[in-house]
């Protein structure tokens, strides 16, 4: 992620700064000018064009320090988010923050590679949103389907991930790392067609297998002899689909 610094006092800042350490000044991250910008009590922010811009809405839910056009709105990364915990699930909303900010340099990271956002606004049926579940009560399985990706907020508890992360020998394994996943399994569902599917299958292999009997076969037996000379991770031998994620992650 590229460097940011205070436009007050020119003290280096972290992306999540919600004030310049150095002179004091209230921050808030401008989408739209890819930088971190000064606001004002009020949480306001004027860019050059005259437009009035505010903190978002989830600034105290989430420590959200994106801005949106409108007072009281959610903001752009904010706003993908289609379920969260509930207020009355106190395990969910203490880890409801975590999971905002890995998605939120998820967004980031997305825009630099000037890949397409589509929101669930535009397009109901395959627009891009997430879930973002406890699973303190219930089960939850992290994936994708359609364009809803869902995280189970127990990944971003550091005990839980690397549990996991020893157990199914996963190297990597962090909380941004399952929404680049996530959605990667995404972008190749909605951009990899014609010629890029062709090309996608002498690079990955052939989607078209059985998943359902590649899954079986991977925690059977798992990864093949050799794996590391050919592919990025154990989980990426089990089929196409995981390839293509993984490599995206």
């Amino acid at each position: 992620m590229r460097a940011f610094e205070c436009r007050q006092c020119g003290n280096p800042l972290y992306f999540e700064n919600s004030t310049c350490v150095s002179c004091g000044t209230k921050l808030g991250f401008s989408r739209e000018e890819k930088a971190i910008v000064p606001v004002d009590a009020q949480g306001r922010y004027v860019d050059a064009d005259g437009y009035i811009w505010w903190l978002c809405a989830n600034r105290e839910l989430s420590a959200c320090t994106w801005l949106t056009r409108f007072e009281g709105s959610l903001c752009f990364n904010c706003g993908l988010t289609r379920t969260r915990p509930a207020d009355s699930d106190p395990e969910g909303m203490r880890a409801f923050p975590a999971a905002e900010s890995a998605k939120r340099r998820l967004i980031v990271e997305l825009d630099a590679l000037e890949l397409p956002i589509v929101t669930r606004a535009e397009d109901p049926n395959a627009g891009l949103a997430f879930d973002l579940l406890s699973s303190a009560n219930v089960p939850v399985t992290t994936g994708h389907q359609n364009g809803i990706v869902t995280i189970d907020l127990a990944e971003g508890d550091s005990v839980h991930r690397e549990r996991l992360r020893r157990d199914l020998d996963e190297p990597y394994r962090t909380l941004l790392g399952h929404f680049r996943h996530e959605t990667g399994h995404y972008y190749e569902e909605q951009l990899v067609h014609g010629d890029l599917r062709q090309r996608a299958r002498e690079l990955f292999g052939d989607e078209r297998q059985d998943y359902g009997e590649a899954l079986d076969r991977h925690y059977a037996q798992g990864p093949p002899k050799g794996w590391r000379e050919r592919y990025i991770s154990a989980y990426a031998t089990m089929h196409p689909f995981e390839d293509f994620a993984e490599t995206f992650a």
